[in-house]
């Protein structure tokens, strides 16, 4: 992490960020019908090419999944766009474009964009997870916690499964059902899940008439398994790492769990180009009406928006071994940690009890 731009301590002292960020919330027509055509294009000749490789050898169909998941994750940021009404000025247009995507992303719009507003009006705050985030308790918490609780918590937070298991599960299965969405949500979004599915059902009967069952797995499964672990990965590092935040509701601020509970995940370019920007997390919640292609300039333009914990690829691979809130350091620790700690608070009580 970066501590030459470490955050500042107060939301005074990102005073004036809303002017700022008005400046880029335009979102242009031409950059975003490109950035359409550009990613799905992209993945459409991705499997084209994977379709073709399978009389070469499935080694060259696994290599060439690689960039067709860096499409995929690429229409997942136009469906996330589209779902803050940011992507096109028209709602309409919005709409439309994310519910294509859905089919792409297997990600039922509506449902998705209902659970997701959650996330970014509650993201760090202790009263309000469970919705839209990644699962995460306090040292406290787990400590109080049954075993079977401490278990499920440990084989959750283990990277193998965080990264690797859970991301195939999560699109593959779960988002095929409502899990999550509360019986009074309106405007479609429960019902969304269930117009997703059968358009999917559609969508795969046709490509395999055309090309078969086998090659459809071939093609779709890696793309898929390889796309939802990025994101999953993305949607980690940007908010769980060691100075990270997190407040209980009376004291919790807006501006302050953007910038202090948002990274900037400084990528290479290219990770950043099939990432959409979405490294510049800190701003975009602070305004998710940017759009993507917008962020970067809001960055580099003003220093404001530069004071953000920064990561690079290679310092995020550290947060992996973070698991547990610690309320008293106020910051993410390891497992390790929270027990070291909870047997240095042992040894201490127990020394003030005997000398006293």
């Amino acid at each position: 992490m970066s501590e030459t731009n470490a955050p500042a301590a107060t939301p005074d002292a990102y005073a004036g960020w809303r002017a700022i960020v008005a400046r880029y919330q335009q979102p242009d027509a031409r950059r975003s019908i490109w950035q359409i055509i550009n990613s799905f294009g992209g993945l459409f000749l991705m499997w084209v090419l994977m379709y073709f490789s399978l009389n070469v050898g499935y080694w060259l169909t696994l290599l060439l999944s690689i960039p067709a998941a860096g499409f995929a994750v690429r229409i997942f940021i136009i469906q996330h766009d589209c779902g803050h009404g940011s992507f096109f000025k028209s709602r309409k247009a919005n709409d439309s474009v994310g519910i294509v995507c859905s089919l792409f992303t297997l990600t039922p719009y509506k449902f998705w964009r209902k659970s997701h507003a959650i996330h970014h009006a509650h993201h760090a705050e202790l009263e309000e997870r469970g919705v839209g985030d990644v699962w995460t308790l306090t040292v406290d918490e787990y400590l109080a916690s049954p075993w079977w609780k401490r278990t499920a918590y440990r084989i959750f937070r283990n990277p193998f499964f965080l990264f690797g298991i859970a991301p195939a599960v999560n699109f593959l299965i779960l988002t095929r059902f409502p899990v999550g969405g509360e019986r009074e949500w309106r405007n479609g979004e429960r019902e969304s899940v269930m117009y997703t599915n059968l358009a999917l059902a559609g969508m795969f009967a046709f490509f395999i008439a055309l090309v078969g069952l086998g090659a459809v797995l071939a093609i779709f499964l890696p793309t898929l398994i390889i796309a939802a672990a990025t994101g999953t990965w993305l949607f980690y590092v940007q908010h769980q790492y060691e100075r990270t935040y997190w407040e209980h509701t009376p004291e919790w601020d807006f501006t302050l769990a953007a910038m202090h509970g948002s990274s900037y995940y400084k990528l290479p370019k290219v990770l950043q180009w099939f990432t959409g920007n979405i490294g510049f997390h800190h701003i975009h919640h602070l305004s998710p009406r940017i759009p993507n292609y917008n962020l970067e300039r809001c960055h580099t333009e003003n220093p404001l928006m530069q004071r953000v914990v920064q990561l690079t690829l290679w310092s995020s691979f550290k947060t992996t071994s973070l698991a547990l809130w610690d309320e008293e350091k106020r910051t993410l620790v390891s497992f390790r940690e929270a027990l070291q700690g909870q047997a240095l608070r042992r040894h201490t009580s127990l020394t003030t009890s005997n000398a006293g």
